[in-house]
């Protein structure tokens, strides 16, 4: 039974015709909370439905797993309760998802999935068992095929079901979080490759995405709470009033207080070397055939904590590359015509859960 609820929810692209197709709410989950926004499709085009953010309280889940499967479906019955939500598209947590390029000979190859576990613990450290995968072909000649294969721990995927299961609400599909946000804030049809930093409360998330696909992922332990800290010891005041702080001034070189820009630079300088460390590793190291990686053309910025004063900037000029903030409304909606109801800067953290919505009116 669970194998086939697996090989049915577990999707990146998750193909469901038009006619078939229930309108679901994009559910970005963290450790720390809970993003959903739901996407309307009115003769206007597409505009923003019911959305918002819950708290997850520290310890229900830590690094992606969820410790206390109780707790969090009492916050996921909350919701279906106060929002109406009954339908859902999810992130699935990156520090959890191994993802790996593979190239099959197409001589006496007759199924993908098959050829695929066969070699599955060559490139993942769990057992082919024990892992749940999906794939996706990103390309192809005579001889061959290239394909783009993700794999997740079982019991990770189990323990994400059950809890939608016990609330009661239909999980239409799992879905790749940076696949999602790439989904948000890269033009559709556009297969450039691209890096998205999406600079969070607690980690930050590098992603490579190229012809669509993202192609490598990475977390680190570096976000926004720990650049408070660095000020509220500092300082010697609260986190509140250090955040408070932070957002007023971020890396304004002409701040009053010149002791906080060099506490924040010292910090942000720390997420800038790992960028420009995959940066150079993208840049430096062929692919498994041996050829040169297509270049990077920008890096965008999203996340709730990108919008740091000064963080675009700092990074452009110190990484001396194109640096943007991301537009979220991309693949929505023409901003010049229509203001949606969530603000620039709070939409930002909400990419994901945009890009898993986005989902249902997508076809890439």
């Amino acid at each position: 039974m669970l194998s086939n609820l697996f090989n049915k929810f577990f999707r990146r692209f998750f193909p469901v015709p038009a006619f078939l197709s229930t309108p679901s709410f994009g559910l970005d989950i963290s450790d720390e909370s809970l993003k959903f926004v739901e996407l309307v499709n009115t003769k206007n085009g597409l505009r923003v439905g019911r959305h918002g953010e819950r708290v997850i309280p520290p310890g229900i889940i830590e690094s992606g797993k969820i410790k206390n499967q109780k707790k969090m479906e009492e916050i996921l019955l909350a919701l279906k309760k106060e929002e109406g939500v009954k339908s859902v598209r999810v992130s699935l947590p990156e520090e959890q998802v191994y993802l790996y390029k593979l190239r099959l000979e197409k001589l006496g190859l007759e199924h993908i999935r098959e050829s695929i576990e066969l070699t599955l613990e060559e490139h993942i450290p769990i057992k082919a068992l024990d892992a749940i995968f999906d794939y996706e072909i990103i390309g192809q000649d005579a001889e061959s095929l290239e394909l783009q294969v993700a794999a997740i721990p079982k019991n990770v995927i189990e323990s994400y079901l059950s809890i939608f299961q016990n609330a009661e609400i239909r999980v239409q599909s799992f879905e790749l979080e940076a696949q999602a946000i790439a989904r948000a804030v890269v033009k559709d049809g556009d297969m450039e490759t691209y890096m998205i930093v999406d600079f969070g409360e607690k980690r930050t998330g590098i992603f490579i995405v190229s012809r669509g696909v993202v192609m490598f992922t990475s977390t680190l332990d570096v976000g926004g709470v720990m650049l408070t800290d660095m000020i509220a010891k500092n300082f010697k005041i609260s986190f509140a009033e250090a955040e408070k702080m932070k957002r007023k001034y971020g890396l304004e070189r002409n701040t009053p207080n010149k002791e906080l820009f060099s506490v924040l630079l010292n910090s942000v300088s720390i997420l800038r070397d790992d960028i420009v460390k995959h940066f150079l590793y993208w840049h430096t190291h062929k692919d498994e055939e041996g050829k040169n990686n297509p270049a990077i053309k920008k890096i965008i910025l999203c996340g709730g904590d990108s919008n740091l004063i000064g963080l675009s900037e700092y990074f452009s000029v110190s990484m001396k590359n194109t640096v943007e903030m991301a537009n979220v409304w991309v693949n929505i909606a023409d901003t010049a015509n229509y203001i949606p109801d969530i603000g620039f800067k709070q939409a930002l953290s909400f990419s994901a859960a945009l890009g898993l919505a986005l989902r249902d009116y997508n076809n890439n």
